[in-house]
């Protein structure tokens, strides 16, 4: 099969995007790529195709379990075999589909950049045919990426046990540093970039200095037709402002990570179906997100960077018709800026001492713990502590860099069941222990396949068919497990805490100094560019592409500076053209006394003026001097 059999094939596209078949091409002749796109450039299909016509298994790292989720029920639409290995899933889960990534038909393995190294998927790679590598967000393993993730700078090892693997690393928003970084930490046989260009013709950029955000949030969103995302800097904030546009007339809704998975999907379909105008939402929403039709993007509160506002606003038109990136700014907004600058940096004893929390929350021993995953309660943890919930986060974060922990979010893994043993044995259980038998029965009678895989379950599904309380529900599936007739997983909305290492003493612990100041400036620089965005007076879509090293770029012309510039230009013209007719009432005069006589105005203004009297035959010539026309 083509790269084109398998576009129109699977996806139904006859042609492809600028630069997919030249980045597919390359793949195929199996040399290390890196893939710069804009959202929406249509980057999964870069690595998707070439592992469809190769025979084998693609292994995708992607950072974001929503967005593994997304990509894998896309390709099951489609009729191809895909799955992902998350930290939210069991080891006998984990087990049974590494084991149909070997013997059955699985074209495609997503895996977090944590679960990559773990013993069992290291173990089992090794009989998997791997035709592709594909590291998607792949600025987040550089250092000076605004998205740093300290397990991807472990996909280098990975590499060297799969040299005959080829890698395609992709990201939407990289500077030439970055790119730089990637290359290097990616082992790549030799550089061999495609990037296509950072601009967005469709899109008009607009910073709005406003001291009364609601209103011009309310402005925005009756003005502009279609629908709409509004990024928004906490989870309380999504809540308050969607409440706040539906009270004034707006259909809008609430988003964010600490959401059930079947209240986030419902939110998100409406949202797609266009059911609402607006969602609200922490910037957890967005990654792979299918939706070409979005109108408007708004910016409630300032993002972290420029790559993330980039990728942000560029959820916006991407069906290339006209849309808006909004972003709200007023000057408090620096001071709030440049607090978090400070929390997201404590300081290493500060670092040393969450560690230490950690581990006694955990009740985790010296020397215990390697491989083991918490759930972790961020809440109650920092509340038990009496630590800020901002500065524990990124302590965690220089605790994953050095490898001595990871966290990942779990909150969309469902309820799921297998059964564990065969089809006489779970009767023989049944005759032996009536007390289960109909409950046995709801579940096999509501999920089949459950003997061959593991399947995703409600708890108030089994309830309501067998006329039990959803408690009793789960107490009975709990009993199962515990007798050995299944494997249950309860859903959990808590992020995983996963230990890398064992239990250290808090002075054995080593934190690299030198990485923590090279990240500290790193997010102050990148502070200093969303700051210099919002407030400089400068074409928007040339502040982007010059900081994306885009060094001839050119004025929008559809950016808020750039119309307020028209504006102020079309009125300077307007006001000269009364001028000249005024002057030119009291009697003929040469070019250089014309000039002369108005004021104020460049000389280069002044000349476009008179020129456009003349065409318009306000004014006319008659040997050297200008005078009143037929239509004064």
């Amino acid at each position: 099969m083509t790269p084109q059999e398998a576009l129109k094939k699977y996806w139904g596209f006859d042609d492809f995007r600028p630069l997919q078949s030249e980045i597919i091409a390359s793949i195929l002749e199996g040399k290390d790529t890196l893939a710069l796109l804009p959202t929406g450039g249509g980057k999964s299909l870069c690595f998707q195709i070439p592992a469809m016509v190769r025979d084998g298994i693609c292994i995708v790292i992607s950072p974001l379990i929503a967005l593994m989720k997304d990509q894998v029920e896309n390709l099951k639409k489609r009729g191809i075999e895909a799955i992902s290995i998350t930290s939210g899933m069991t080891k006998r889960e984990i087990d049974i589909s590494l084991d149909n990534c070997i013997y059955g038909q699985i074209k495609f393995l997503y895996l977090s950049p944590e679960r990559l190294f773990t013993d069992l998927v290291v173990e089992r790679l090794k009989y998997m045919k791997i035709n592709l590598l594909a590291i998607d967000e792949a600025h987040c393993i550089s250092q000076w990426g605004y998205d740093f993730r300290p397990p991807y700078l472990r996909i280098a090892e990975f590499r060297k046990s799969h040299t005959h693997v080829p890698v395609l690393a992709l990201t939407a928003s990289a500077t030439k540093i970055v790119q730089e970084d990637i290359l290097s930490k990616l082992d790549f046989k030799e550089k061999n970039v495609f990037k296509k260009s950072f601009e967005r013709n469709n899109l008009s950029y607009s910073v709005l200095y406003q001291d009364n955000k609601l209103q011009k949030l309310i402005d925005v969103c009756r003005n502009v037709k279609g629908t709409g995302i509004v990024y928004a800097g906490t989870r309380k904030e999504t809540f308050e402002l969607a409440k706040y546009l539906n009270q004034n007339n707006i259909s809008a809704d609430f988003y964010h990570a600490g959401l059930e998975a079947q209240l986030r999907s419902q939110k998100q379909d409406l949202w797609k179906n266009n059911t609402i105008k607006v969602i609200v939402a922490t910037n957890a929403f967005g990654m792979g997100i299918d939706k070409p039709d979005v109108r408007f993007v708004v910016h409630y509160t300032l993002p972290e960077s420029l790559e993330a506002y980039y990728q942000e606003a560029g959820r916006a038109g991407r069906d290339e018709k006209k849309a808006y990136a909004v972003l709200l700014y007023q000057k408090s907004d620096r001071y709030v800026f440049e607090r978090k600058y400070l929390v997201n940096f404590p300081s290493i004893p500060e670092i040393k001492q969450t560690y230490h929390h950690l581990a006694n929350y955990f009740q985790l021993a010296l020397g215990a713990g390697e491989g083991l995953s918490f759930e972790l309660n961020l809440a109650d943890f920092c509340t038990k502590f009496k630590l800020d919930v901002l500065k524990t986060i990124n302590a965690i974060k220089f605790l994953e860099r050095d490898e001595y922990v990871a966290l990942s979010e779990n909150a969309l893994m469902p309820s799921r069941l297998q059964f564990i043993v065969d089809g006489p044995d779970l009767y023989r259980f049944q005759v032996e222990n009536p007390k289960y038998d109909g409950f046995i029965k709801s579940i096999l009678r509501a999920y089949g396949g459950a003997f061959d895989q593991f399947v995703p379950i409600k708890e108030a599904d089994i309830a309501k068919r067998y006329g039990i309380l959803r408690d009793d529900a789960i107490k009975l599936l709990r009993e199962l497990d515990n007798l050995e007739i299944i494997s249950y997983a309860k859903q959990t909305i808590q992020p995983q805490l996963y230990y890398i290492k064992p239990r250290w003493t808090t002075e054995d612990l080593i934190i690299n100094k030198q990485y923590y100041e090279d990240r500290k400036n790193t997010y102050h620089q990148k502070m200093g560019a969303i700051l210099n965005y919002a407030e400089q007076e400068v074409c928007r879509n040339v502040l982007i592409l010059t900081y994306f090293d885009e060094k001839d770029a050119q004025k929008c012309g559809i950016c808020d500076v750039c119309l307020r510039q028209k504006k102020d230009k079309d009125f300077v013209q307007s006001e000269l053209r009364k001028q000249i007719i005024v002057v030119l009432n009291s009697g003929g005069l040469n070019m250089q006394h014309l000039i002369a006589s108005i004021k104020p105005g460049t000389d280069g203004d002044k000349i476009a003026a008179i020129r456009f009297l003349l065409d318009a035959e306000v004014i006319t010539k008659v040997g050297e001097e200008y005078k009143l026309g037929v239509n004064s």
